[in-house]
């Protein structure tokens, strides 16, 4: 009997307006659509994207900036809806894990963990439940009470980190960019977390720049340059035909 898919991606496209002439100022925005002077093109960050993932199967996504890698991931968590294509998904089981969403630089540690955990859907009774390892894993005790304006930006990634990754290992495990956390010495901690929920039995989709992250976790890699899948396969291959691209 053949394997279902748990995610499949069907011709999928994602377009969005861009205007063609950036207004300095909302005053002068609003002058340019009352006049009719607001002019759109269309752009296209994904373009008939297809491919189908399996129960337990890790697959790293790659490719250069501005290609479309987290947009994918946005419309398989349910974020966005695709403009053309279908994705077929239970996104009930989906966790998108994202640095730094939702952080008011303004709050304190301690208050940016409940509002960042409340924004990805955890409960106060489980904040209150986790707080003391989410800050001991950050690495932020006696920070916590310092407003986050006045954090480095590794204390805010190893912040962002610990929040996202305390929740129980989801079905669907979505990581964009989280593996370039931190010091050499955080990055292998957040790295072996990481690892133990990709060994749990979830399915992984992994964003990343790097070929060394993508090749030492990944079952599978996609490569899509500037929306186009470019190549579908085994991690090494893909990533040696991506280093190559320029050449």
């Amino acid at each position: 009997m053949e394997q279902k898919p748990i995610i499949s991606i069907e011709n999928v496209s994602m377009k969005f307006k861009v205007a063609e002439e950036q207004s300095s100022s909302l005053k002068e925005f609003l002058i340019r659509v009352l006049e009719g002077k607001n002019k759109y093109r269309e752009f296209y960050a994904l373009k008939e994207v297809s491919f189908q993932v399996y129960h337990g199967e890790v697959i790293g996504i790659i490719g250069t900036n501005g290609s479309g890698k987290s947009t994918l991931l946005k419309l398989v968590a349910g974020a966005l809806e695709p403009s053309e294509g279908r994705i077929e998904v239970d996104q009930d089981k989906v966790q998108l894990l994202t640095l730094g969403t939702g952080f008011d630089m303004e709050l304190t540690g301690r208050e940016n963990v409940y509002l960042n955990g409340a924004i990805i859907g955890y409960s106060k009774e489980y904040i209150d439940e986790k707080y003391e390892d989410i800050v001991r894993f950050a690495e932020l005790e006696g920070f916590m009470e310092e407003k986050v304006k006045n954090f480095s930006s590794g204390m805010v990634s190893r912040l962002g980190f610990a929040i996202a990754t305390a929740r129980e290992t989801p079905e669907i495990l979505i990581l964009d960019e989280v593996l370039s956390v931190g010091d050499m010495f955080f990055r292998q901690k957040s790295e072996k977390r990481i690892q133990e929920m990709i060994h749990s039995g979830s399915t992984v989709l992994i964003v990343s720049h790097s070929s060394d992250v993508i090749i030492k976790n990944c079952s599978r890699a996609v490569w899509i340059e500037k929306g186009v899948v470019r190549q579908i396969g085994e991690p090494k291959e893909v990533c040696k035909a991506y280093k190559n691209m320029g050449e």
